[in-house]
């Protein structure tokens, strides 16, 4: 299992969720990388990210960066639909690369596949500035109870 950037516990009702989660994201991975978030809500999590800083050596953005920006959005997204008192915890993630982008900012939308108590699926698309889909990612995050303890 991975540990996963994700509230706890869940925003309550009527919380700006987009305020909330770019409060979140500060101190973490995804704030070095540059992830905001643009749009929140339980049927859609919706973030942008820079091609720049996060490219490997030929210019392009890499693709571990591109399953960074869609593991933080999968994450919030059950985080979200776990709902008070719960987490998740990144269970499983796969990645489809389509083509590069070298430049400007890409976008990753988060939809739920499957969303039940213990476990939930979210595909996440990420696109660049003119729409053309840069990576296909699915992530399954397990729902907790609780925080697990450090050891």
């Amino acid at each position: 299992m991975t540990d996963t950037t994700t509230p706890s516990p869940a925003p309550t009702p009527g919380t700006d969720l987009v305020a909330l989660f770019n409060d979140l994201n500060t101190g973490t991975l995804g704030e070095k990388m540059g992830i905001v978030f643009t749009e929140a809500s339980p049927e859609r999590i919706v973030a942008t990210m820079p091609v720049a800083g996060n490219n490997q050596p030929y210019g392009l953005l890499h693709g571990g960066a591109s399953v960074v920006l869609a593991e933080t959005l999968g994450s919030v997204g059950a985080a979200v639909h776990a709902g008070e008192g719960r987490i998740a915890v990144g269970l499983d993630i796969n990645a489809t690369h389509h083509r590069g982008a070298r430049s400007g900012l890409v976008t990753g939308t988060a939809t739920p596949l499957s969303l039940g108590r213990t476990l939930a699926s979210y595909e996440v698309v990420i696109t660049d500035e003119d729409g053309n889909r840069i990576c296909t990612s699915r992530i399954t995050c397990l729902l907790r109870d609780s925080a697990p303890k450090a050891k």
